[in-house]
C-alpha cells in the first residue's frame, strides 16, 4: 500500500487522479466544482435521470449555485455527469456525498450509503480509495462498509484498496465560505491510506486537518453538529425564561455577543432544521446504547428543540384569541418561509412544515410565501405538500390574513410591507427588528 500510497501523492499532485463523486446534491456538487477548477477530471454519479440531464446541460438545480458556475464546469471537459455505475471503477478516488436521515423510530438510516457501497464494491479495483463524507456514527466505515467492499470485491482494505472518512462541512448560502475555502478533517486507519487522503483533498481546501483514524473522524462531524443542537436548545429554553419576564432574549444576545472572550452567540428559532443538526446528536445516542451509555444532555437538547413549533404554534393561537377575539380554527394564516435558513432553497427537516402542519392540524388555513422555493417539491416526510406554490407577494393578497408567521428571515422579504398589510406578525427569528414606530406594536416575538 506504500507504493500505492506514494503513486498516488505524485498523481494528485499532477492532477492525473480521477475523481468520482457519488451524488450530486447539495454537498457532492460543491465538492465535484472545487475539484474540476482544480484541473481535475470529475465524474458525478446520481441515481436522478433529471439532476444528471441538468448538469449535462449546464444548468443548476441549487438556488446558491449559479448555472453559469455549472456551465463553467461543464465547458471544461473535465467534468461529466451519469446514471450509469458500471463507470465506478474509473475513479481513482470514489467520494460518497449521501444523505444519511433517520428513520420512523430516530435511529440511523444509512440505506443510501450501504446502496453505495454496494454499488462500488462490485465494480472495486486495486488502488481506489472509497471515502466517506456522509454524516454518521463512529464505526460506520469499519463496521458497514469495509465488510460489504471487501465481501464483494474480494479485495482488502488497506492492502488492495483504501477507505477514509472526511466530513463535510457546507454551509448552503454563506457568502464567506464554500468547499474549497473550509479545512478539511480526515481519517483513515493506516498510514498510506490517511498519505492517499491528504492528498487528495489537500489539491483543493487550504488546510488539511489529519487525525489518528476513520472513528476519530467520524466523531468529529458529530461533536461539531452537537455542539449547534446543544447551543441552540439552550437559548431557545433561554427565549422562553425570558420572554415571561418582558426580556428580549435577542437583544440580551447581542449584547452578550460584544464579549471578547468565552461567548459565542446562538439564536433562537422555531426549531432545528437542515440535513445535519436535528439528525446528527441521534446518531451518537443511538450508538452509545450499543455500549451501555445514555446522553442525557444531548436528547434534552433535542426534547427542547422538538418542542419549539408546538411552542409557536400555541403563541399564534393565543394572539388570535387575545388580539382579534378568533379561534385558529378557521383563521387564515401566511407561513412566511418554507426554507429551513434564510436566503437558500433548501427544505431539508425545515422547521417551517413542521408548522405548517401543526397549524392545519387545528383547523387553520395556511398559506405560504418563500422567494426562494415557488413550489413545494417532493418531500417523502411531507408528500401532501408537493405541488403547493408560494403566494404572489402584494397588498391586496396580504390584506386576506389574519396573521403571519415567520419562520425563515429571508432578507429578500419586505417585512415592512408585511406589517403595514397584517393584524399582526408572530417573529420567530427577529426579522423585524429594524421595524419602528407603532408599526412595532404589531410584532409578537416567539
Amino acid at each position: 500500500m506504500e507504493m500505492i500510497a506514494t503513486e498516488w501523492e505524485n498523481k494528485a499532485q499532477s492532477r492525473e487522479l480521477v475523481i468520482g463523486v457519488l451524488g450530486l446534491g447539495y454537498v457532492g456538487l460543491p465538492l465535484a466544482q472545487a475539484y474540476c477548477r482544480q484541473g481535475f477530471r470529475v465524474i458525478g454519479f446520481d441515481v436522478s435521470q433529471s439532476k444528471v440531464k441538468m448538469l449535462e446541460e449546464g444548468k443548476s438545480f441549487i438556488k446558491h449555485i449559479s448555472n453559469d458556475s455549472v456551465k463553467v464546469m461543464r465547458d471544461t471537459g473535465r467534468f461529466e455527469a451519469t446514471t450509469d455505475f458500471d463507470r465506478l471503477s474509473e475513479p481513482d478516488a470514489l467520494l460518497i456525498c449521501v444523505p444519511t436521515p433517520l428513520d420512523a423510530h430516530r435511529d440511523p438510516d444509512l440505506s443510501y450509503v450501504v446502496s453505495a457501497t454496494d454499488a462500488i464494491s462490485t465494480r472495486l479495483r486495486k488502488g481506489q480509495m472509497v471515502v466517506l463524507e456522509s454524516t454518521t456514527y463512529p464505526g460506520t466505515s469499519d463496521e458497514v462498509m469495509k465488510p460489504i467492499l471487501e465481501k464483494n470485491s474480494g479485495l482488502k482494505a488497506g492492502i488492495d484498496f483504501a477507505i477514509a472518512y472526511s466530513p463535510e462541512r457546507e454551509d448552503p448560502g454563506n457568502p464567506k465560505f464554500e468547499t474549497s475555502t473550509i479545512p478539511k478533517v480526515v481519517g483513515a486507519d493506516t498510514a498510506a491510506e490517511k498519505r492517499m487522503a491528504v492528498a487528495v483533498y489537500q489539491a483543493i481546501v487550504p488546510q488539511v486537518v489529519p487525525v489518528s483514524d476513520v472513528r476519530t473522524a467520524e466523531a468529529v462531524k458529530l461533536t461539531e453538529n452537537i455542539y449547534r443542537a446543544v447551543n441552540i436548545a439552550l437559548v431557545n429554553e433561554l427565549k422562553s425564561v425570558y420572554s415571561v419576564m418582558g426580556i428580549d432574549v435577542w437583544e440580551v444576545i447581542n449584547a452578550a455577543a460584544t464579549k471578547p472572550f468565552g461567548f459565542q452567540a446562538f439564536y433562537p428559532g422555531p426549531g432545528l432544521g437542515g440535513h445535519c443538526i436535528p439528525i446528527d446528536p441521534f446518531y451518537l445516542s443511538w450508538k452509545a446504547r450499543e455500549y451501555g451509555m445514555t446522553t442525557r444532555f444531548i436528547e434534552l437538547s433535542g426534547e427542547i428543540n422538538a418542542n419549539m413549533p408546538g411552542i409557536v404554534v400555541q403563541t399564534v393561537a393565543e394572539e388570535l384569541s387575545g388580539r382579534l377575539e378568533k379561534s385558529i380554527k378557521g383563521s387564515k394564516i401566511l407561513l412566511v418561509g418554507l426554507a429551513y435558513k434564510k436566503n437558500v432553497d433548501d427544505m431539508r427537516e425545515s422547521p417551517s412544515l413542521t408548522l405548517l402542519e401543526m397549524l392545519e392540524s387545528r383547523g387553520a388555513n395556511v398559506d405560504y410565501y418563500d422567494p426562494h422555493i415557488p413550489v413545494v417539491p417532493y418531500d417523502h416526510d411531507h408528500p401532501d405538500y408537493e405541488g403547493r406554490k408560494s403566494i404572489e407577494w402584494n397588498t391586496e393578497t396580504l390584506k386576506k390574513y389574519d396573521a403571519a408567521l415567520i419562520a425563515t428571515d429571508h432578507d429578500n422579504v419586505d417585512y415592512d410591507v408585511l406589517l403595514k398589510n397584517i393584524p399582526f406578525v408572530v417573529d420567530t427569528r427577529n426579522a423585524t427588528h429594524m421595524i419602528s414606530g407603532k408599526l412595532r406594536e404589531k410584532i409578537v416575538k416567539a
